[in-house]
């Protein structure tokens, strides 16, 4: 009798393991979907949803499923957040899934995007606990394909977003000025030997004299100008002003022959200084100063403007005093042309004696050359001989970061900030290290401190926010220019025609200017595009074909004997 209970309950036992393992069997694709799919990268993430189904009469009453979304690449696999679902009979918080008729669930899906993960797969993985004890397991089961990565397509090397460069000061022709007055007296227009002799006369005659004899020195220009005080007669005070130019300038050609300079000198006169005047009350500290140019600007008629200020009495008694006698005058004006060195002597000097150059000399030698080694040495030599100059730390920076060389960069950098920390070239650039590195928080907070930089801060920014995954403001900051970026912005706004004419406008066009043609070309379904774009691209750049072989882009052309022609 014992026996035959015992074999019942077995019988029983035995039924109840195999209604278990029935009822929690393999599940069948279909049952899922995953959007987006394939899985694609945005702002660095992918990021995805699980929507699933557990069948009738399928989940275990007192079954707790946990269902974790794993993504499979290149013989690894990382695992997502798992998520936990239980039976009737079980006492949790998870969500129940009703035996008899199911249930629906959703899943998050979400990853930090690796390149490798560019040729994936997405599966679920089940782990099964009856009554605190591990269930038989199920198969995983493969719910999408991935990834689509074609946001990381974005350029952030110095060869798509120019560096910000502290540019030189440097002027082949330097102008020199010299200026000497000849005073006369109210209503006069004859020389005096005190001013003739004066000692302003005496420095603009040797300032003639020397860019006579200086080799890299050249008059460019020579010329009087006579003036009258703006007191009495528009009348008497023209042909005074002119009388006192043609003394002058009489006086001046003298001089010049005695210097043996042959010079020509140009003649203008001001009949009634009324702007020299307006400087001189201006720096004055006569009483009612401020009247006095008050009236200035209430009045443009000479005669009564002199009128309303005489009216002033107190204060034109001084003026006639100490203003309009200097403005009784004819001007001397010398500009002396100081000529630079030569281009071809600035290099030469660069690379034998840089310490002979100023810091502006050698900072503009290194734009006569396109060799960047050569650049970088100049830049160097100009930290070598001016240290405490941004401009030779943040410039050598440039190059560094033009030669992808960005530790050597940033370093570069550092020591420019040191020196000025405010300089909005030189956050521009630490913006530029930070958005190599994928820092992109950083990135934003240099950039947002370079204002008024030589750097494209547009460009700059809009890779930012594309990297972020805010495609709307990327394109916002981008706005009408035409480069690869930009293209590709338009291309995850879903703007192929948009993407086409930018990419046709760009002005010096690369690899990767073809290879986002050929990525539109695949989303439009013209199969032409594809391949030209793609031919043109790889023939730039041979590293792109193993890259569109496992861009899933061209997944729909993968089997295809031109394509695979192109990528092998």
């Amino acid at each position: 009798m014992k026996k035959q209970v015992f074999l019942a309950a077995s019988l029983v036992l035995a039924l109840g393991f195999s209604s278990c393992s029935n009822k929690m069997g393999e599940l069948a694709p279909d049952l899922f979907k995953v959007t987006p799919n394939p899985l694609e990268v945005k702002g660095g993430n992918i990021d995805a949803t699980v929507e699933g189904t557990f069948p009738e009469k399928y989940f275990n009453k007192n079954a707790v499923v946990t269902v974790t979304p794993v993504l499979k690449y290149n013989g690894t696999e990382t695992k997502g957040a798992p998520k936990t679902f239980q039976g009737e009979k079980v006492t949790g918080n998870n969500q129940v899934i009703n035996q008899k008729e199911g249930g629906k669930f959703s899943i998050p899906a979400s990853f930090k995007y690796v390149p490798e993960m560019a040729k994936s797969e997405l599966y679920l993985d089940f782990d099964i606990v009856i009554k605190e004890k591990a269930a038989p397991e199920i198969p995983q089961v493969k719910v999408a394909d991935g990834v689509v990565a074609t946001e990381q397509l974005a350029a952030t090397d110095a060869n798509e977003i120019n560096p910000a460069i502290i540019p030189d000061k440097f002027q082949r022709i330097i102008q020199e000025t010299q200026e000497a007055d000849i005073k006369f007296l109210i209503q006069q227009s004859n020389l005096r030997s005190s001013e003739t002799k004066s000692q302003a006369v005496a420095d603009l005659k040797a300032a003639v004299k020397d860019a006579k004899d200086t080799e890299n020195k050249e008059i460019a220009s020579l010329n009087v100008v006579g003036y009258a005080s703006p007191d009495g007669a528009l009348d008497l005070n023209t042909n005074l002003a002119e009388r006192r130019l043609n003394t002058t300038a009489n006086f001046l050609n003298r001089e010049m022959r005695k210097l043996k300079a042959d010079v020509e000198i140009g003649k203008d006169f001001t009949a009634e200084d009324w702007d020299g005047f307006k400087k001189l009350m201006e720096a004055s500290n006569i009483q009612d100063k401020n009247l006095v140019l008050r009236v200035l600007s209430m009045y443009s008629d000479p005669e009564q403007r002199e009128r309303e200020i005489k009216n002033i009495s107190a204060a034109f008694t001084t003026i006639a005093d100490e203003i309009l006698p200097q403005l009784r005058r004819a001007r001397m004006q010398l500009t002396v042309n100081v000529i630079g060195k030569s281009d071809e002597e600035i290099a030469r000097l660069a690379k034998d004696s840089a310490q002979v150059l100023t810091v502006d000399e050698l900072l503009y030698a290194a734009t006569l050359t396109e060799d960047l080694n050569a650049k970088a040495a100049i830049y160097q030599k100009v930290i070598d001989n001016y240290g405490k100059d941004v401009r030779g730390y943040n410039n050598l920076g440039l190059v560094q970061l033009q030669q992808g060389n960005v530790d050597a960069a940033a370093a570069n950098f550092d020591k420019a900030a040191r020196i000025d920390a405010n300089s909005a070239d030189v956050n521009f650039n630490l913006g530029l290290v930070a958005l190599a590195k994928n820092d992109l928080d950083k990135a934003q907070q240099y950039f947002g401190k370079a204002a008024g930089t030589s750097g494209d801060l547009n460009q700059a920014l809009g890779t930012v926010h594309m990297l972020k995954g805010d495609y709307a403001k990327a394109k916002s900051s981008f706005g009408s220019e035409a480069t690869n970026n930009a293209a590709l912005v338009q291309i995850l706004n879903e703007d192929y025609n948009g993407a086409r004419r930018t990419l046709a406008a760009v002005a010096t066009p690369n690899a990767m200017t073809s290879y986002l043609g050929a990525v539109v070309g695949a989303r439009t379904n013209d199969r032409n595009a594809v391949y030209d774009n793609l031919k043109a691209a790889v023939a730039k750049d041979n590293s792109l074909k193993a890259k569109a072989a496992n861009d899933i882009e061209f997944a729909k052309f993968a089997a295809d004997e031109t394509f695979q022609g192109i990528v092998k």
